[in-house]
C-alpha cells in the first residue's frame, strides 16, 4: 500500500519524476478518478509512445487493443492492474501480454496497488511491470519439451507425431504455422514434408507440403549448411532474389508471416531434416529462440533415428528369415542325394586306392555336415514362423537328461559329465524338441572344453519352474557378447579366433525351442573359466 503524508513540493515532485523516470521497469499511475496522470520512459516505449510530452488523451482507449491475459485474450481497461487497484486490489505478479502491432509480443509481469492518502482516502493506483518475457518463454519450452517428449513416446511413425509436435511448438512460440521436413533416402535423399501444425486452419494455398530445393529458401538453405538460420523480416530479406525464392517470400507474406526460423534436425553427425517454424510479427531473442528450438529438433532427431533404426532391424530380420527359409529348402534336395551317394562310395569303396577312399569318407563328412545346417535352417524357419508346432506331453526331464549323456558317453566324447538330477522331474513338453536342445547344449559344452575337462548338470524345480543348468570348464563367452550369442550365425570372438569350426545356429534354435516351451536361456559366467547355461520350463 503506497501512503502520501507530508505535502509534496516542488523540489520532491521533481525528485520523485526524475526517479520514476529513471527506472527500467515501466510505472503508470493514475488519479482518484481513473485518469491516468504519469507514464514514465520505460512504460511509453514499451507501448510506443514518445519519450517526452503529456500523457496521451487516448492512452487508456489504445489499451484496450494491445493488452492480454496471459491467454491471449484481450484484457479490458476496467480489468487491467491498474484499474483493479484503484478499486482496491493488490495485484502481485500478474503477467499481462503488450501485442502492438508490427511488434514482437512482450510479457510483463505487473505489480499494482492503491495510494491512499494520510487519512486512509484513495488518492489513485500506480502499476509497476517488469519484462519476463525471456523467462516466460523458457518456462513455455520446457513444458514444450515435456509435450514433446509425451506426443513421441505414444508415437509409433514420425507421420502419426508430427501434427502434434508441431502444434505443440506452435503453441508454444505463440507463432502460427510450423512444418517438419525429413530427409527420404528412398527418394534419392530428397527432403519432404511429414506434416504440419496451421492455427489458422486456412484453405491450401501452396505454403505447405512444397518441396524444398537443396541451397535455395530457407529450409533448402538450412539443408545444404546444416546450419540455422533466422530471418527476422522475411520481407526485407535481401538474399532471397531467384525465382524460386521470390515466389516463396510472396507466398509468406501473403500469409502474415514476417520471421521465419529454420533449425536442422539431426542424428549426431547425420543430417535428418529441417524444422521450420513461422511468425507473424517480428521476433526477438534470437539466440535464445534457435537454442530451445534446436532442442525441440534433437528430441525430433533422436525419435527418427530410432524409428528408422527399428525398421531397419525389421528389415533385416525379415531378410534373415527368407535366406535362412530359401537356403534351407534349397540346401536340402541336393544334399540329400549327394550325401545318399557320398555314403554309397564311402561303403562301396573297396577297390578304391587309400586317396579314393579319403576322399570319398571326406565327401560324406562334409556333406553330413551340410544336411545338418539345412535341417537346423528350416527347423529355424519353421519354428520361428509357428509353421513346425510343438507335440506337448507330460514328459521326464530327468530321463531325458540321463539318455542324452549316456548317448555322449557311448559316443565317447565325455566320461567326466557329473550329474545332480532328482529321481524323476515331469513337465509339458515336447521330448524330441527338449532332447534336440540337450544333445546341443551338451555338444557345446563338450566341444568348447579341453579333453578330459569336467561339466556338471544340475536339475531341481519348485512348484513352479523347472531349472537346469550346465556348466563347463572350457574357454567361455566374453561377458559383452553373452547376450548375442542366441543370434543367428553369431559366434563368439574368442572361438573364431581359436578356429573351432561351427555354423552358429544350435543357440539360436535352442532358444526357440525353449522360448515356444514358455520358457528361458541365457548363459553365465563359470567362475574361474567356462560358461554355465541355465535354462528355465514352467511346471504346469
Amino acid at each position: 500500500m503506497v501512503v502520501l503524508g507530508a505535502p509534496a513540493t516542488p523540489d520532491s515532485d521533481a525528485f520523485l519524476g526524475a526517479l520514476l523516470e529513471s527506472l527500467s521497469a515501466g510505472v503508470v499511475a493514475c488519479n482518484s478518478a481513473g485518469q491516468v496522470v504519469f507514464v514514465n520512459r520505460a512504460m511509453r516505449e514499451i507501448r510506443g509512445y514518445p519519450p517526452d510530452g503529456p500523457v496521451p488523451a487516448t492512452y487508456a482507449e489504445n489499451s484496450e487493443d494491445v493488452l492480454a491475459g496471459p491467454d491471449m485474450r484481450a484484457m479490458p481497461w476496467s480489468q487491467t492492474p491498474l484499474m483493479r487497484a484503484l478499486r482496491g486490489e493488490h495485484i502481485v505478479a500478474e503477467d499481462v501480454v503488450i501485442r502492438c502491432p508490427g511488434q514482437p509480443v512482450r510479457i510483463f509481469a505487473c505489480t499494482a496497488q492503491p495510494i491512499y492518502d494520510a487519512g486512509n482516502r484513495v488518492l489513485g493506483a500506480v502499476a509497476i511491470a517488469h519484462e519476463v518475457t525471456a523467462l516466460r518463454r523458457a518456462e513455455r519450452f520446457r513444458a514444450c519439451h515435456l509435450a514433446v517428449e509425451h506426443v513421441l513416446k505414444r508415437a509409433t511413425t514420425v507421420r502419426a507425431a508430427a501434427p502434434d509436435v508441431l502444434k505443440a511448438v506452435s503453441v508454444t512460440l505463440g507463432w502460427p504455422c510450423a512444418e517438419l521436413f525429413l530427409i527420404d533416402e528412398a527418394a534419392c535423399g530428397g527432403l519432404q514434408s511429414v506434416g504440419y501444425w496451421d492455427a489458422s486452419g486456412s484453405a491450401p494455398d501452396g505454403f505447405f507440403g512444397h518441396v524444398p530445393r537443396r541451397g535455395a529458401g530457407i529450409t533448402g538453405r538450412v539443408w545444404e549448411s546444416g546450419r540455422a538460420i533466422w530471418v527476422p523480416d522475411i520481407g526485407a530479406e535481401l538474399t532471397l532474389v531467384t525465382p524460386y525464392e521470390r515466389e516463396r517470400v510472396e507466398i509468406l507474406i501473403r500469409r502474415g508471416i514476417r520471421t521465419v526460423l529454420a533449425v536442422p534436425v539431426h542424428d549426431g553427425t547425420t543430417l535428418l531434416g529441417v524444422l521450420t517454424c513461422y511468425a507473424g510479427a517480428q521476433e526477438r531473442h534470437e539466440d535464445l529462440l534457435t537454442v530451445l528450438m534446436d532442442g525441440v529438433a534433437a528430441q525430433i532427431g533422436v525419435f527418427v533415428a530410432l524409428r528408422r533404426a527399428e525398421e531397419l532391424a525389421r528389415q533385416l530380420a525379415r531378410a534373415q528369415s527368407d535366406f535362412v527359409d530359401l537356403v534351407g529348402h534349397e540346401m536340402r534336395t541336393p544334399l540329400t542325394s549327394i550325401t545318399a551317394n557320398a555314403t554309397i562310395l564311402a561303403e562301396e569303396a573297396a577297390g578304391m586306392d587309400h586317396d579314393g577312399r579319403q576322399m570319398a569318407r571326406t565327401i560324406a563328412r562334409n556333406a553330413a555336415t551340410l544336411q545338418r545346417i539345412a535341417d537346423a535352417l528350416l527347423d529355424l524357419a519353421g519354428l520361428d514362423g509357428g509353421h513346425l508346432t510343438l507335440e506337448r506331453r507330460r514328459v521326464d526331464l530327468t530321463a531325458l537328461i540321463t539318455d542324452a549323456v549316456t548317448a555322449a558317453r557311448r559316443a565317447g566324447r565325455c566320461e567326466t559329465i557329473s550329474t545332480d538330477l532328482p529321481a524323476e522331474l515331469c513337465l509339458p513338453g515336447d521330448p524330441d524338441r527338449l532332447r534336440q536342445v540337450l544333445d546341443d547344449l551338451l555338444a557345446n559344452a563338450i566341444k568348447y572344453s579341453p579333453p578330459g575337462a569336467p561339466i556338471r548338470i544340475v536339475l531341481h524345480a519348485d512348484e513352479n519352474t523347472a531349472e537346469l543348468s550346465i556348466a563347463d570348464t572350457g574357454i567361455g563367452t566374453p561377458e559383452s557378447e553373452r547376450g548375442r550369442v542366441f543370434d543367428r550365425f553369431f559366434r563368439g570372438s574368442n572361438v573364431r579366433h581359436q578356429g573351432t569350426h561351427g555354423s552358429g545356429l544350435g543357440l539360436s534354435l535352442a532358444r526357440a525351442i525353449i522360448h515356444l516351451h514358455g520358457g528361458t536361456i541365457r548363459l553365465a559366467g563359470n567362475d574361474p573359466s567356462g560358461t554355465v547355461v541355465c535354462v528355465r520350463l514352467p511346471m504346469i
